[in-house]
């Protein structure tokens, strides 16, 4: 895809025609009639695609240069976004022209702001209606071009052809842009890129100091217009004081075209503003949007790990208290078996300590017993002995085989217990 540019009349849209093969209409003279960005038809060089898109002059006689801008900043930027790149640009200008006027200078001041510094290598300004001119007079021309007002395009690798007006000049002419680099415009990077309105871009920048310089050196001849017609009137000169109204209704409308680009740039600038504190405005409320959901989300993520540390934490707690319990329930089922084996050891110690004094005690019974019994023995013993010494002493001498039966009645007798 390739730009044409160039003042109104210097032959853009002949050129497109003529390259295509398309009938763009063309103007004549003065009247511009390229009055929007068109595309010519698509046609085949040298194996490649070509598509040339042939543009509206700054000088327009139709249409204000805010608007011309406007036209190109909508189609250019469009074209960037949908990903489709410039191979180059072709700037044309008439070698007719017998000098570099301040339109032409305008012109391109605002041709450089569009393409921006680092685009230039991809320009060719081409010169065409070379049969008005002498050859000497054509090359002197094209020398003053090339060493003063086109001499930063060639400086930046810009190219300077001719345009004889033939099918095989303007092919050659394309094909010196299909060896380029596609390259974006700087006023493509600054709209799409960079989001800028048109009234902040450089092209806007420039057109707005050009209105400006138009608006004041208006208003300059516009008094010195007023001045010579009242100089008019008082000399009762009525041609020449209606020629200068004339001029004086021609520069009225040209500065009221002024200030309406003025306006409109202003106003471009306002609602571009606008636009973007709505959307500063809009994405404050999804970034806070987003802020508060993010938010959610780590007050969630955050929740979670305590929620399953307090379930963690719990359920430690509940094995804790299950494990202090069975370790209670056990220390007291020990508590118990212990209370009852010091029972039952207590009371089988009881029993033996009763036992023990059983046997004790009946030991002690039987002692006494026997000591009784040993007594009575003893007593029983001694009375034996006593009476046996008694029967000595006593009885014996009545002892006698004859009196032996006598004796043992006395016996009974005294000892009746024995």
């Amino acid at each position: 895809m390739i730009a044409v540019m160039g003042a109104t009349g210097t032959g853009k849209t002949t050129f497109v025609n003529l390259a295509s093969n398309s009938t763009m209409k063309v103007g004549m003279e003065l009247h511009s009639c390229t009055d929007r960005v068109q595309v010519a038809q698509s046609f085949e060089l040298d194996g490649r695609p070509v598509t040339l898109i042939d543009t509206p002059g700054f000088d327009d006689t139709t249409k204000s240069d805010f608007t011309i801008l406007k036209m190109i900043s909508d189609f250019l930027p469009k074209q960037y976004d949908e990903g489709t790149k410039l191979a180059g640009i072709i700037y044309i200008h008439r070698i007719s022209d017998v000098r570099f006027t301040g339109m032409s200078a305008k012109n391109f001041r605002m041709f450089r702001e569009l393409c921006g510094e680092t685009t230039l290598k991809n320009v060719v300004i081409v010169t065409n209606r070379w049969g008005e001119v002498t050859e000497e007079l054509g090359q002197a021309r094209e020398a003053q071009l090339a060493g003063e007002f086109f001499k930063a395009v060639l400086e930046k690798g810009g190219r300077m052809l001719r345009n004889s007006n033939t099918l095989e000049s303007a092919h050659d002419i394309v094909r010196a842009i299909l060896k380029n680099q596609p390259a974006p415009l700087q006023i493509q990077t600054e709209m799409v890129d960079e989001k800028k309105d048109i009234s902040q871009t450089a092209a806007g920048e420039e057109l707005n100091r050009e209105l400006q310089k138009l608006m004041k050196r208006h208003t300059i001849e516009m008094e010195e217009l007023k001045t010579e017609m009242k100089e008019a009137a008082r000399i009762k000169d009525e041609e020449t004081r209606l020629e200068l109204m004339n001029e004086a209704r021609i520069l009225q409308e040209q500065l009221d075209r002024v200030k309406g680009d003025t306006v409109q740039l202003r106003q471009e600038k306002e609602e571009r503003e606008r636009q973007i504190r709505q959307q500063q405005e809009s994405m404050e409320l999804r970034l806070q949007e987003q802020q508060q959901l993010f938010q959610q989300q780590m007050n969630r993520e955050r929740e979670e790990p305590y929620q399953q540390q307090l379930n963690r934490e719990r359920e430690a707690n509940e094995r804790q208290q299950r494990e202090v319990q069975r370790l209670k329930e056990q220390q007291e089922s020990y508590q118990q078996q212990l209370y009852r084996e010091r029972e039952e050891s207590y009371q089988q110690q009881l029993k033996q300590e009763r036992e023990a004094n059983e046997r004790q005690q009946r030991e002690a019974n039987e002692k006494a017993e026997i000591k009784q019994q040993a007594e009575a023995l003893r007593k029983e013993r001694e009375h034996a002995l006593s009476r046996a010494n008694w029967e000595d002493e006593v009885y014996w001498p009545f002892t006698s085989a004859g009196n032996w039966t006598t004796m043992q009645g006395m016996w009974r007798l005294t000892f009746p217990s024995i």
